[in-house]
């Protein structure tokens, strides 16, 4: 019987990595062919700039409204729904020769990319309670080299003359067939008992109405849109910065983005052993502070090796913030973990979408280095507030051991 259950468990875990896999590779293949459908659409680049708000308005509406589904009838049933909408939706651009249909159809996507976003992060979360020791942020890395699988293979598909439409459709049909055989070994939706609840805590009533979100899981949305905002600032204006104020030559500019999105997928690698040694408050303290470090570096930095080597500081910085955001909002209330983590993801996203505009703004004022200051000074805010993330039950920084499941004692982290 034990064993049935550990090979259960990490039949979940692999099927978890599966879905973050997806989600990246399916985002990234959309993104590698954002020129290609630009032009069929026949629009230009400030028109494409305002129907991506469209992709990011689909992305919010799909958090807040999986959430709870995911809570009500558990991940099993709402991961692979959501992995079939998204994979789905990736076609609709490729198929696009409007504006109008263009904008419809990054509603669709986005819808998709925020119900798959939510519900496999809360599924996660149960894996991770079954594991009993940090598990998340691997699953955050493995989502980034989906987009890096992506962009090889849409590269690839690109010079072979292969039509976006065509190199979408095939992206959705091996994406639709992954996502089903994926779905049979998720964890069944958790069943909440008096035994299964937090010490002082009382199980929810059968039919009793659920009481608001607590202030703690608006505080850890407040620190995910923080650091979130901050990602997004790298992931849009890097290149920019480093060419624009050093006069980097375009290829040199490039590795400034580079260096960061590699540093975020090793941080999150090895993330989950320092987040169980050392719990989750420190890793978002003194990882937003070395972020913080890193951006100071990028703002004051006449050097252009000085200014790459910030980047990467500021990605090994951030790498492990939002797994561990996720996580903590997640592990808060077992009966609420999707709707808590949607709120901390959805906030998080605005925050993403809204910093590359804010630097933007800003830079009508200030120099663009200057502009740094804000993701600098939301990145110090993040290390300030961390230690909303501590979990006064026991258990502190890593979910409680579940008893019916757990990984074998050498794994589990010393107390």
């Amino acid at each position: 019987m034990f064993a049935a259950m550990q090979r259960a468990l990490r039949a979940a875990r692999a099927a978890t990595f599966a879905y973050f896999a997806l989600n990246g590779f399916v985002l990234g293949m959309w993104i590698v062919h954002i020129p290609a459908i630009e032009r069929r659409a026949g629009i230009s680049h400030a028109v494409l700039g305002s129907l991506l708000l469209l992709l990011g308005a689909g992305a919010f509406a799909g958090m807040q409204l999986v959430g709870p589904l995911a809570d009500r009838f558990g991940a099993r049933r709402v991961v692979p729904a959501s992995a079939a909408l998204c994979s789905a939706a990736v076609v609709l651009p490729g198929l696009a020769t409007s504006g109008w249909a263009l904008g419809a159809a990054l509603l669709v996507l986005g819808l998709g990319n925020g119900c798959l976003d939510v519900s496999m992060n809360a599924h996660a979360v149960q894996v991770e309670r079954g594991y009993a020791r940090p598990v998340m942020s691997a699953f955050h890395a493995v989502f980034s080299l989906g987009g890096v699988a992506a962009s090889l293979v849409g590269a690839r598909t690109l010079s072979w003359g292969w039509s976006a439409s065509a190199t979408l459709a095939g992206t959705a049909a091996v994406c639709l067939a992954a996502s089903l055989l994926a779905a049979t070994a998720l964890l069944p939706r958790e069943s909440a008992t008096a035994g299964d609840a937090p010490a002082g805590r009382k199980a929810p009533e059968a039919g009793r109405p659920r009481r608001r979100t607590p202030g703690r899981i608006w505080a850890l949305a407040a620190i995910a849109l923080m650091v979130m905002l901050s990602e997004g600032v790298a992931n849009d204006w890097s290149v920019l910065a480093t060419r624009d104020v050093l006069h980097a030559p375009a290829a040199t500019a490039a590795f400034a983005y580079g260096a960061f999105a590699t540093a975020m997928t090793i941080g999150r690698l090895l993330t989950d052993r320092v987040a169980g040694r050392f719990g989750s408050v420190a890793v978002v303290r003194w990882g937003a502070g070395t972020a913080a470090a890193g951006m100071t570096a990028v703002v004051c930095s006449p050097w252009i090796p000085l200014a790459i080597a910030g980047w990467t500081v500021f990605g090994i910085g951030l790498s492990g913030c939002v797994p561990q955001l996720f996580s903590v909002a997640g592990h808060a209330d077992r009966d609420a973990a999707g709707a808590n983590v949607s709120k901390v993801a959805g906030l998080g996203y605005l925050g993403m979408l809204a910093g590359p505009a804010a630097i933007g703004a800003l830079t009508r004022i200030v120099p663009l280095n200057a502009a740094f200051l804000l993701p600098l000074g939301f990145c110090v805010l993040a290390a300030a507030g961390a230690g909303v993330l501590h979990t006064p039950a026991a258990g502190e920084a890593t979910p409680a051991p579940d008893p019916s499941v757990t990984d074998d004692p050498a794994d589990a982290p010393a107390h």
